[in-house]
């Protein structure tokens, strides 16, 4: 009963979310300034319902939810949408949540519509500790960051064709500048890197004391390395010059896919890590 209660409740939590996201839409085409209190409201809404189920996890399991894929993805998308209301408070970037609420509702109907069976596919507990929580969390939040860089990449190259074709519509008013943008692009990946770096440190440390068989070339670990070089050498070119503006967003948003791609079939492949 109480199972079937929690289903229904995130189905509901599913609903509001999609409802906040057609308001956004329609303060978007409109400048509707009702319809962007109610998206935010909305959003408000699911964020506290996404934190009480977090907290309900938290205190039955007595640790955070984040130790497989299934759950990782719920965490993933409660961070984003954390960002998304803290960016919307203090910049009024009604925008940049907007985007990163679409990203975090999709990871939130994966979550929510995956096969059952998928939620009892975490690690052993005999495999547990702080050291494998503080990797997976650190890594969940290196992606967050990378996800603002690809939502601000969108937003430079939408103002960027506005300008160049010069259509001023009233929603360009609510857009960020391109100095914005550009800022909040390299501000989310400056953030991103160490983060993502520090996970994969303690990751390692991580299996030299818990597995006796593993291998560093393991196909998720290179994908990680893979992709902090990517954006490694991204921001190095950009800095020096080679890779300006326009070109330097769409890496980002390259990037950020090559982020997905080895989120979710980096785990399916790696031979040791439990995100399955």
């Amino acid at each position: 009963m109480v199972e079937m209660t929690m289903a229904r409740l995130q189905e509901a939590m599913l609903i509001l979310y999609a409802v906040s996201l057609i308001f956004y839409f329609v303060d978007y085409l409109n400048k509707d300034p009702r319809a962007q209190r109610s998206a935010f409201w909305l959003t408000v809404i699911v964020f506290f319902m996404q934190t009480g189920f977090l907290l309900h996890a938290l205190i039955v399991t007595r640790q955070l939810p984040v130790l497989s894929l299934y759950e990782g993805v719920y965490f993933f998308a409660w961070v984003l949408i954390t960002l998304s209301l803290g960016i919307q408070l203090k910049y009024s970037l009604s925008y940049a949540g907007f985007f990163l609420n679409v990203i975090a509702f999709c990871f939130m109907t994966i979550h929510i519509f995956a096969p059952a069976h998928v939620a009892s596919s975490g690690v052993g507990d005999s495999l547990i500790s702080e050291l494998l929580f503080i990797h997976i969390t650190f890594a969940i939040l290196s992606y967050a960051a990378f996800a603002m860089a690809f939502v601000f990449a969108i937003l430079y190259l939408l103002v960027y064709n506005l300008l160049k074709k010069k259509k001023f519509t009233s929603q360009f008013s609510r857009l960020p500048s391109l100095q914005h943008a550009m800022t909040g692009m390299k501000a989310a990946i400056y953030t991103g890197i160490p983060v993502l770096l520090v996970s994969l440190i303690l990751g390692i440390q991580w299996a030299y004391t818990a597995l006796s068989d593993w291998t560093i070339f393991d196909i998720k670990i290179i994908g990680s390395f893979f992709l902090l070089l990517v954006y490694g050498v991204l921001l190095f070119l950009n800095r020096s010059g080679k890779v300006k503006a326009a070109d330097f967003a769409w890496a980002t948003i390259f990037a950020f896919v090559l982020l997905i791609i080895n989120f979710f079939l980096g785990s399916k492949l790696s031979q040791f890590h439990f995100w399955l």
